[in-house]
């Protein structure tokens, strides 16, 4: 936690301060100060406080504003004169600009580049100037408004936003031209550079080429060759070279280091923002836009206190004298639109308000608190200092935050100053916290003066506070802290040191002459420094104080002490003195360019550590230091090596451990261990939990562990796995222990998932922010943990380990009777030598009982712990044999939770005689959970803090919680029960309860007993003793039990008033009536059963009416009770059968069987008694009393009602009583449910009852007769499906005969239902081969020449049928369509060779009965083959074409393969072509002799007009030609459609 230490500025002349201001990057103050003896003055300060030479502005009037340029050193103040004077520290001069006030200022606002100034003056003249490059401002101002009244508040606005890597181009671009504001903008930070930097950057590859300019001009190239290139020649000599390198941009970093993806383009200097908001005096808001006009915008309720404006939502807060608090919403133009306006809390003469963050305001009201309002979240909260900083009578009166550092800090009226660090919780488990846990309370500072104002400036995180009479900085820094050798200094004050002696047991309170900014310290002796001077100290025995032993001038801040020399560090070298600065000896460093950043001594080495990544070891125990080991570089040996942070040496030299970060400045998790005497580095990797050894050991989780020491370091490195190292410290005995303070790693640096790690990483939502680990180191083992806790809540920080004890720095709000220290282990802590002492003691687990042993006891123990950490039980109980204490078994028995050993906790437990422990140790061993067993023997060994980690870790919350209710922590064991163990959750509040109970606090009692659900009882039993509280209670509580309870108390006294209102606030109408109707009001009581409907009260009514005799009532109040079995009673006793029947049918099964037995031996009431009967369920009894009776109008009701489940010989005669009655479709329905299938198809068969699938699916035989009687079951499936083909129901009898496995008569049916789709579906599914070929029969019927999807289905259940016969006549069906329909020889030819393909595969045994098809099939493809080669030839040969042709004719045979017209037609247009007409002639009449009807389809109309027309014949018949033709169009148009090559499936 830091402090915040105050330093007072001197001012050069004295008076009232009336206001200060920080630059914002510069690091520079100003403060205005008033007196009547120096008059007014503004004074310029350093970041320290001094003020700079000739840096004061004096006049005689008071300043009233202070505004520095956003950028440079430059300083503009307003006077009450209406002067406004421009300072600049760069120029060192001071220009006053043109007067054009006339009252004073009261306003000031540069732009976002300090291009321009806005002044405002208390007139309501509003005044804009440029600025020069010097700062000054121009004579004449850019324009100048007025408003006719006082202005009082100012706000700029931001402008548009651009992309931030098109900003830092642009802005690269102008830094590289020379601008120098540009080059101002950006920084180099050491140690903060991006993970993806250039290598050059990196200083892992070297830049090594160059470009050089000489005097004439002449530019020369120097590369990787080492030769030199001319390259141009400019024109006269070259000023300046510049290399422009846009991948450079990713090396700068904006000064603030956190700036949004998006960067506003003012904050880079860019694109200016120079558009406002001004406040006038009484309310009114004006918008001073791009166009320099004064736009008025709205009017506030009175003055306004202060403007604010949220950029990132476009947002003007504006906050009135009178505590109205007004948002509005700002769109482009600078129009406002109000979205909000609240009154806020407070007094209106005290209003302070600020951002405190992104989107929060913090306000001062006068209160004692910081209000907060998060505009992101719309949630409200205060911070309250509380009254160990303030006292109850004490105000906040002003507020200022720090947003690099998010710090808040609040001043009183008393010199007190509250300061909150916001830290934003890490919520792992998704719960929502509360927003104030997010501050962080720190340390406060005290100053002299009433603090009036307060202001953060600096990149140092300095705060300015103003007393009036004085201004106060406040350096916020980590105190200087040392521990060694028992002695131990901490830093409490700017000049002011709290030291611990623990040898003699002294504690001083130290206060030094200079500021302390190091210290260092040994057994007797102590050292501070400033930077400019190094004091030291030393212990008088004597007297028992500090006495200064020596002082000398060193721009030390790095000491070290070792004996009587003193080690300081100053530029590139160390120097060796005397106390009184006598340099005695210069050790060499390495590198005189390296800079030392850190130096240690652990008994007599001497370990330095440099930037560079080098340490050094020197030995001091001779009279001059010696070089001891080194010279070890790290960068070398260490992946992502960024920097060491520090580095510390063992009690003998041969370890040194070292913290380092990575390049990308962040922690790295590992630390390592630099072994100086075989020079090799080790690592402990804290993410994981292991070491160097065990981190790449896959699976290592310990699962597999064969023993139970493997399983004690796997839950070790469970334990502490997730974190990262802060600190470490060697112990100065022994050589091989040291201790490392870890701190949980940020989420984002969780080490990744591996098959190593994922079983490592901690229980998110229960870590301890920071573990203590002590640590084994050899060698030979590698690095153990040994043990780790921790740390205690009192501590702030450990500073050292001395066996036997750790030492902590104690919080600066810790006492002792604190309920938050007193944790499990706080025995552990040795008593403080004073309370004012700084510094706790905790022994180490190790060396309890053995705080005040020799040396050569803590060997032993020392030995012990080092082999039971190895696993070496051997050694480990051969180093304790000289231990005979039982008080050391004990600690060893503790020992044994830490390293999960039972097997070694049960020796220690029996030489402890620890009856109690050895048998809990048995009885723990049926716990499946190794940490369940163990966490068991921490709770009865007390390790309670231990006891607790193991069980969250084995997620035994039963257990857990158990503890806690144990041992009275009663709010986590809530929590745990809310959270994981909600199924014992009223048991814990129960248990609670009964504990607040015996506390005497009644009220908290009474809230857990509601919660555990036990309030009926546990409350009136607890109150019983104090009546009015109960009746209190009962009054405010809703619960109807105990109000229930409470009015059968008052009955019992007899307060029947009180009673009657009780039951009836707790609706128990019942007790309500109960009381009536004994007060004998029974008009009350019916009044109540009317109103409320209740049965229970109507049920005590109709009995109250039954004992007087009103009958008819009380058979009322029964119907409305439904106590339908009393009213049918009374019914049955006193002759009412007219309401007997309606009773009946409203109640229960059995109140209908007793009315109808009732009914049933009444003469003429046996049809009610059937009714009474079917209804209650007795369907047999319904029967046989209908048949007896002969009430066959109620058999047709109750038949109706019959299942499978009713009596089978009732359902026969039902059956057969509908037979006789003609009622057929009953009739089946009785014997289907009854089981007779053949009969009820039989009556379907002969009395054509219609098969619908509802009756189909009754008479289907159910699973169970499939398994019994499969046979028998099918042939009724069959003659369901024949009486269905009967009545034409044939697609549920092709269900029927497929569900009977007879899937040829399921075929069958469906051919006949003419279902295309699902016959094509059923063959292709069914896989049979004669129904494959039943279906391309059935397909062969349909028009399948159009459709070619038909086609192709026969072609396909044929080959899948195996019938290649029937295939074959396909073909040649499809040769035919082809040659009749569309003359297509050639797919015809196609079509009779697949014909024959198929033909040509049928079986050898009936081939012989295949020849003459086989060979009439081959004449006839040879003389369409002839026909096709006559008509290709042609067009060759014209003459022998026809030839062929001719003789094709005188083949015998021939028109069974070839038509006659088609070779005349083809002879035809040949003829008439040759223009031999009367050849043609013949043809033409030969065609239509034989093919009359359809000449034209073989000779073209064209040519038998021609013929025709050559022979001077009349044209006959040319109606029926043109007919023919219109026709034969029509035919080729849906030849074309069915044009298809006939495709055979092989």
């Amino acid at each position: 936690m830091s402090v915040f230490f105050d330093h007072q500025v001197k001012l050069p002349y004295s008076g009232h301060v009336t206001d200060i201001q920080w630059h914002k990057t510069q690091g520079l103050l100003a403060i205005a100060c008033i007196s009547q003896t120096n008059g007014a003055t503004v004074t310029i300060c350093e970041a320290e406080g001094d003020p700079l030479p000739d840096a004061v502005i004096r006049r005689t009037r008071m300043a009233t504003t202070l505004q520095w340029h956003p950028i440079k050193k430059v300083l503009a103040t307003g006077w009450e004169t209406g002067e406004v004077i421009i300072r600049s520290e760069q120029e060192k001069e001071t220009f006053e600009a043109t007067r054009i006030h006339k009252a004073e200022i009261t306003i000031m606002h540069w732009t976002s580049n300090g291009m321009r100034l806005l002044t405002g003056d208390a007139s309501g003249l509003l005044v804009m100037w440029k600025s020069e490059t010097r700062g000054c401002l121009h004579q004449m101002p850019l324009y100048q408004k007025s408003v006719g009244e006082a202005l009082t508040q100012i706000v700029i606005t931001p402008p548009p936003v651009m992309e931030a890597a098109n900003d830092l181009l642009s802005l690269a671009r102008a830094a590289v031209s020379g601008d120098e504001k540009a080059l101002d903008m950006f920084t180099w930070q050491k140690g903060k550079t991006d993970p993806k930097l250039s290598a050059a950057a990196m200083g892992v590859v070297e830049a090594n080429t160059f470009f050089v300019a000489s005097k004439n001009g002449t530019v020369y190239y120097v590369g990787d060759s080492d030769k030199l290139i001319q390259k141009f020649s400019a024109d006269g000599p070259i000023k300046k070279l510049l290399y422009y390198d846009e991948k450079a941009l990713d090396m700068f970093t904006w000064q603030k280091g956190k700036t949004d993806p998006k960067l506003s383009a003012a904050a880079m200097g860019v694109v200016e923002a120079n558009t406002f908001f001004v406040a006038s005096k009484n309310g009114t808001v004006y918008y001073v836009g791009d166009s320099d006009k004064l736009i008025q915008k709205f009017s506030a309720d009175g003055p306004i206190k202060k403007l604010l404006y949220y950029d990132e939502k476009n947002i003007l807060v504006t906050i009135t004298s009178a505590l109205m608090l007004i948002l509005h919403s700002v769109s482009g133009g600078g129009d406002a639109k109000e979205i909000l306006k609240v009154k806020m809390n407070g007094k209106a003469e005290n209003v302070d308000m600020n951002w405190a963050g992104k989107g929060v305001l913090a306000t001062c009201t006068g209160e004692r608190f910081i209000r907060m309002w998060d505009l992101e979240q719309d949630e409200n909260y205060v911070l309250d200092p509380g009254n160990e900083i303030m006292d109850p009578s004490e105000t906040i009166i002003c507020c200022a935050f720090s947003p690099g550092e998010g710090i808040l800090a609040g001043g009183t009226g008393s010199g007190k100053i509250a300061f909150w660090k916001y830290c934003p919780l890490q919520l792992h488990s998704g719960k929502k916290e509360e927003p104030e846990n997010c501050w962080q309370l720190q340390t406060p500072a005290s100053i002299s003066g009433p603090v009036s104002d307060l202001a953060f400036g600096s990149s140092r995180c300095l705060l300015a506070v103003n007393t009036i009479e004085n201004v106060f900085i406040l350096n916020e820094q980590k105190p200087s802290i040392c521990c060694t050798q028992g002695t131990a200094a901490i830093q409490t004050g700017t000049m002011q040191l709290s030291v611990d002696i623990f040898s003699s047991g002294m504690h001083f309170d130290l206060k030094t002459d200079i500021q302390v900014k190091g210290v260092c310290t040994t057994k007797n002796a102590l050292a501070i420094c400033d930077g400019k001077q190094v004091v030291v100290y030393e212990v008088s025995e004597s007297s028992s104080t500090f006495c200064v032993a020596g002082s000398f001038n060193s721009a030390s801040q790095h000491m070290c002490i070792y004996e009587q020399n003193i080690y300081t560090l100053e530029p590139g070298k160390i120097q060796v003195r005397n106390f009184q600065g006598i340099v005695k000896q210069l050790l060499p460093l390495t590198d005189a360019e390296d800079v030392i950043i850190s130096m240690t001594v652990c008994t007599h080495f001497l370990v330095v550590a440099t930037e560079m990544g080098a340490v050094k070891v020197f030995d001091l125990s001779r009279r001059e230091a010696k070089h001891h080991a080194g010279p070890k570089y790290l960068r070398s040996s260490i992946m992502e090596f960024g920097g060491i942070i520090s580095a510390k040496c063992n009690a003998n030299g041969s370890k040194i451990s070292v913290i380092v970060s990575k390049f990308n400045n962040m922690p790295d998790s590992n630390i390592y261990i630099w072994d100086t005497e075989t020079d090799t580095i080790q690592f402990f990797n804290f993410a994981t939990g292991r070491d160097e050894a065990d981190d790449f050991v896959a699976g290592a989780d310990g699962d597999a562990g064969s023993t139970l020491a493997e399983k004690g370091k796997c839950q070790s490195a469970k334990d502490v796995a997730g974190r990262h190292p802060i600190s470490h410290f060697w112990d100065w005995e022994e050589p091989r222990l040291f201790v490392c303070e870890a701190k949980v790693l940020e989420i984002d640096q969780k080490v990744p998932s591996s098959s190593a790690s994922k079983s490592l990483s901690p229980i998110l939502d229960d870590a301890e922010d920071v573990m203590i680990i002590s640590l084994f180191c050899t060698s030979d083992n590698g690095i153990l943990i040994q043990d780790s806790f921790s740390c205690p809540v009192c501590c702030e920080s450990l500073l050292a380990l001395e066996i036997p004890c750790y030492f902590f720095k104690k919080k600066v709000d810790y006492k002792k009777n604190d309920s938050h220290t007193l944790e499990s282990n706080f025995q552990l802590f040795q008593p403080q030598i004073s309370p004012a002492s700084m510094v706790l003691r905790r022994l180490h687990r190790d060396f309890v009982g053995l705080e005040n042993a020799d040396k050569a006891a803590r060997d032993a123990m020392m030995n012990f712990s080092f082999y039971l950490t190895m696993g070496d039980m051997d050694e480990a109980f051969k180093a304790i044999k000289v231990i005979k204490s039982e008080s050391v078994w004990e600690n060893m028995a503790k020992m044994c939770v830490k390293t999960r050993r039972l097997d070694v906790a049960r020796v220690c437990l029996g030489n402890m005689g620890h009856a109690r422990g050895a048998k809990m140790l048995r009885e723990v061993a049926k716990e499946p959970e190794l940490d369940a067993q163990i966490a068991v023997l921490a709770i009865n060994l007390g390790l309670h803090e231990d006891a607790e980690r193991l069980l969250k870790n084995c997620h035994r919350y039963d257990i857990l919680r158990e503890f806690y209710q144990s041992h009275g922590d009663w709010e986590k064991a809530l929590s745990i029960a809310e959270k994981y163990d909600r199924i014992h959750l009223r048991t814990t509040c129960y248990n609670y309860a009964k504990h607040l109970e015996s506390q005497g606090d009644y009220m908290e009692a009474i809230k857990y007993y509601e919660k555990s659900g036990t309030q009926g009882f546990e409350i009136p039993r607890m109150l019983f003793d104090d009546l009015i509280a109960f009746e209190n209670y009962v009054n405010k509580s809703k619960d109807r039990a105990l109000q229930r309870w409470w009015a059968q108390f008052q009955e019992s006294t007899g307060e029947m008033e009180a009673a009657m209102k009780y039951y009836n606030t707790a609706q128990d109408f019942l007790s309500l009536v109960r009381i009536y109707c004994f007060m004998n009001d029974v008009d009350k009581a019916v009044e109540v059963c009317s109103q409320t409907g209740d049965r229970a009260a109507c049920y005590h009514v109709a009995r109250q009416f039954e004992n007087n005799d009103q009958l008819q009532e009380a058979i009322n109040f029964f119907t409305r009770a439904q106590a339908y079995g009393n009213a049918i009673r009374l019914c049955k006793d006193h002759g009412y059968d007219d309401k007997l029947l309606n009773m009946a049918l409203l109640g229960k099964p059995d109140d209908m069987v007793e009315a109808a037995r009732y009914y049933e031996v009444k003469p003429g009431h046996q049809d009610k008694a059937v009714m009474l009967y079917h209804k209650a369920g007795y369907f047999s009894k319904a029967l046989e009393l209908a048949f007896s009776s002969k009430e066959y109008s109620a058999l047709q009701m109750v038949s109706e009602s019959l299942d499978d489940s009713t009596d089978p010989h009732l359902l026969q005669r039902c059956a057969d009583f509908f037979n006789e009655n003609s009622q057929f479709d009953r009739a089946v329905d009785l014997l289907a449910a009854a089981k007779r299938y053949w009969d009820a198809l039989k009556i379907c068969m002969e009395q054509h009852v219609p098969m619908t699938e509802e009756l189909v699916e009754k008479l289907t035989p159910s699973k169970e007769m499939e398994e019994s009687d499969a046979i028998g079951r099918n042939k009724i499936l069959e003659g369901i499906g024949e009486v269905c083909m009967a009545q034409r129901q044939y697609h549920l009898a092709t269900k029927k005969f497929t569900q009977a496995g007879n899937r040829v008569k399921a075929m069958k049916a469906l051919l006949k239902s003419g279902d295309t789709e699902k016959i094509v579906f059923f063959a292709s599914v069914s896989r049979q081969r004669e129904i494959y070929i039943m279906a391309a029969h059935y397909l062969q019927t349909l028009d399948w020449q159009k459709d070619p999807e038909i086609m192709k289905n026969i072609i396909t259940f044929y080959t899948k049928g195996r019938a290649p016969e029937p295939l074959s006549g396909f073909y040649d069906a499809c040769a035919q369509l082809e040659i009749d329909e569309f003359q297509n020889y050639e797919k015809a030819l196609g079509a009779m060779g697949e014909a024959y393909k198929c033909l040509s595969r049928i079986n050898p045994e009936e081939q012989n009965q295949e020849d003459l098809k086989l060979g009439d099939l081959k004449n006839r493809m040879t003389l369409v083959n002839r026909f096709i080669k006559a008509k290709s030839l042609y067009s060759q040969n014209s003459e022998e074409a026809v030839r062929q042709c001719q003789a094709l004719l005188n083949e015998p045979g021939y028109e069974r393969a070839v038509r006659s017209g088609d070779i005349f037609g083809f002879l035809a247009e040949h003829y008439a072509k040759c223009e031999k007409w009367k050849m043609a002639y013949n043809c033409i009449e030969e065609i239509r002799g034989s093919h009359n009807a359809n000449l034209s389809y073989y000779v073209s109309p064209k040519t038998i007009e021609a013929v025709y027309k050559a022979l001077n014949l009349p044209v006959k018949d040319t109606l029926k030609i043109k007919n023919n033709l219109e026709s034969n169009t029509n035919d080729e148009f849906e030849g074309e459609i069915l044009d298809e090559d006939v495709i055979a499936d092989d």
